[in-house]
């Protein structure tokens, strides 16, 4: 489903999917239009470099699938050149925090990043995500349990996501996610999933 400016749908996984049943939940414009007042987020001119790269007459899409709250978002983000706020605000709410519910503004450098990366794999830009925002409760609790978990992890400022790209090896994403070389990479090949953000360029198992 693409996004204009006046409501937006999330729809659960359907049955072939291990996530869950098909079902629909309309967002409405108030809602939009709050997630945008509260992020801040406004149509932002992309940049013809770094993390938000994109070509100016070609519209981008993503396919987003929350893996803890089964919603399946489906986006285009970008037209004209320019980042599509209700598109933006509908990917802040699907990459809430699933245990508190808090919403975020997501860095839209990030979505750039995972549509460039399919590209280059050659793949249709579907993800499954494990993790997107993570309220600074959340993560000081996930900190304390593990040290894997970084106590200022860039989750929780919107600007890193852990996926799996639909249909792709999860060594090959992590390949493309370094080429790509526009933030930190983490290889999780036990949970099966790629950390991306962007931060500084670096790398890691985890």
């Amino acid at each position: 489903m693409y996004f204009g400016c006046s409501s937006a749908t999330l729809t659960r996984m359907p049955d072939e999917s291990p996530f869950g049943r098909i079902a629909t939940r309309r967002i409405s414009r108030r809602t939009l239009c709050a997630a945008l007042l509260t992020s801040g987020a406004g149509t932002m001119l992309l940049a013809r470099s770094g993390g938000a790269r994109a070509a100016a007459d070609a519209p981008r899409t993503l396919t987003l699938h929350n893996t803890h709250t089964l919603e399946s978002l489906t986006v285009e983000h970008t037209r004209a050149g320019q980042y599509d706020d209700a598109a933006l605000a509908a990917v802040n709410r699907v990459l809430r925090d699933h245990r508190t519910g808090a919403v975020h503004v997501i860095d839209p450098g990030l979505l750039e990043l995972l549509a460039d990366a399919a590209q280059q794999l050659g793949r249709v830009p579907e993800f499954e995500v494990i993790s997107g925002y993570r309220s600074p409760e959340t993560n000081a609790a996930m900190h304390a349990r593990s040290n894997g978990v970084a106590a200022r992890s860039l989750h929780v400022e919107g600007r890193a996501i852990d996926v799996r790209l639909v249909g792709c090896d999860i060594g090959r994403l992590r390949d493309a996610g370094i080429a790509l070389a526009r933030g930190g990479v983490g290889y999780y090949e036990t949970s099966q999933f790629v950390h991306l953000d962007t931060g500084r360029v670096r790398t890691w198992a985890g």
